[in-house]
């Protein structure tokens, strides 16, 4: 079964597109003040990329932090990552950031809100990944 872990920032772009796909989803937490996400299965990250173009800070300081917990790390299969072509060599840079670290597949990059074509393919791409992929036991 197809399960989503995600982060999305006040302007919600990343939650819109992880909305039209239809499945289950998690989102980490914005605040700090929120409790702290603690996944027990198997899930694709879907993240956004910060930082303006910049190489530095690419990655939300939430994910690291939702990543810095050994579980929550050892759950993840797989990345997808939002961006802004505006970035230039930087678009999508988080998801490669994340998919070098945690020796998992960079699976998919959308810009902004994603097209439909984007969500068609990711929906398509994860219903895919997910009958191949057999959980890891919790």
């Amino acid at each position: 079964m197809v399960s989503i872990v995600y982060f999305s920032s006040a302007t919600g772009n990343t939650r819109r597109f992880v909305e039209k796909l239809g499945f289950p989803a998690q989102r980490i937490p914005l605040r700090a003040a929120d409790p702290f996400l603690h996944v027990d299965r198997d899930y694709v990250l879907i993240v956004p990329t910060y930082g303006g173009g910049n190489t530095r800070g690419a990655v939300p300081k939430q994910v690291i932090k939702f990543l810095n917990d050994p579980t929550n790390r050892a759950h993840c299969r797989g990345v997808i990552s939002g961006g802004n072509t505006n970035f230039g060599t930087a678009y999508c840079l988080a998801g490669d950031i994340i998919s070098a670290k945690l020796s998992v597949p960079h699976m998919y990059k959308f810009e902004l809100l994603g097209t439909p074509e984007d969500v068609s393919r990711v929906h398509e791409g994860l219903s895919e990944f997910w009958s191949t992929t057999s959980p890891t036991p919790a």
